[in-house]
């Protein structure tokens, strides 16, 4: 396999065996492998063993490799990530957590069960039609589950990006990025003193956040696993690539799973049905919600045109990622600057 990216290492058959082997023992066997596809940061491939088993083993990238100040250390982060909704939110689907091992040759590596069903966005890229709804509501009742954890303090939870308050930590998240920019040279759309005035304009929405709930928030189609159930309705079967989680906003977590689109403006969307079904507190899209909305998605944005460098991508390359991630934080930008 060869890497779609620079944090993406390739690997070979004779790899995944070593590193099966390397987790379960020379006594367990590959009897089949292959890469899976659709993320840009780890390398991912499905394993089969010989035990029937079939498995996910998930290469973090190698030692040395230039990341985003936010991504070190994402391969223990996910695994304390699963282990924590095993524990705390066992009706969440994440994937079992079977080993994580570290090799001089290889550096970190995770293995989980492999979940059932297919991605949203592969079933949306191969054609196949039907009616998803179902399973959006049903990842909204699993991030309402999630939210109800709550964590010690607000942002990551290591040495990376994080406060006593939301607000501090929001601002230390933005300023991780902007940092980044700098050391890829990536021109951005807004400079730190435009965005810290923003985010002071804005800071009083940010401190009626008072308690650090669990956030996943990857939540895009590529990470929300999905299969039909006996009447053919699609039902959430997996929520992936938990190592980017965080402690916050429980609205931060309804960004990424209407990716481009404004989750305030489509309150009767099946992920916010399935969210207020399940919430403890309701979900109120009143002023401060939209405000707090636009700031998440000033950052989402930010952080997807800050990681292209990172990722192999250039305006060049990817005109259109490019130009619409910058017609977006206008926008954003001119929303928050005129709320």
């Amino acid at each position: 396999m060869t890497g779609v990216s620079p944090t993406q290492r390739p690997l070979t058959r004779a790899d995944v065996a070593y590193l099966v082997g390397a987790s379960f023992g020379p006594h367990t066997r590959v009897r089949d492998a292959g890469p899976l596809a659709g993320g840009g940061y780890a390398t991912v491939w499905w394993v089969l063993l010989d035990d029937d088993r079939r498995v996910v083993l998930k290469l973090a990238p190698p030692a040395g490799t230039p990341l985003l100040r936010y991504e070190r250390g994402l391969c223990a982060a996910e695994e304390r990530y699963f282990r924590l909704v095993a524990q705390r939110a066992p009706q969440v689907p994440v994937p079992p957590v079977l080993w994580r091992g570290a090799d001089p040759a290889y550096g970190e590596w995770l293995v989980t069960t492999l979940l059932p069903g297919r991605s949203l966005a592969d079933l949306a890229e191969a054609g196949v039609v039907v009616e998803d709804g179902p399973a959006r509501h049903d990842l909204g009742v699993a991030l309402a589950a999630l939210h109800r954890v709550t964590g010690e303090r607000f942002g990551y939870d290591d040495e990376r990006a994080g406060g006593p308050t939301w607000r501090a930590a929001f601002t230390a998240m933005l300023d991780a990025l902007l940092a980044d920019a700098v050391d890829w040279d990536v021109r951005l759309p807004v400079t730190p003193d435009r965005l810290h005035a923003l985010v002071g304009r804005h800071g009083d929405v940010l401190d009626e956040v008072r308690r650090p709930a669990l956030l996943h928030f990857d939540c895009w189609d590529g990470n929300v696993l999905a299969a039909p159930d006996g009447d053919g309705r699609l039902r959430l079967r997996g929520l992936v690539d938990g190592e980017r989680f965080l402690y916050g906003d429980p609205l931060l977590d309804l960004v990424s799973p209407l990716l481009f689109r404004r989750v305030e403006d489509e309150p009767e969307h099946p992920l916010l049905r399935g969210y207020q079904a399940s919430a403890v507190e309701p979900l109120v899209l009143d002023a401060s919600a939209r405000r707090r909305l636009g700031l998440y998605r000033l950052h989402l944005y930010l952080l997807m045109t800050v990681e292209m460098p990172s990722r192999g991508m250039t305006a060049r390359s990817h005109p259109g990622r490019s130009a619409r991630l910058a017609a977006l934080l206008d926008e954003e930008l001119a929303a928050l600057a005129s709320g």
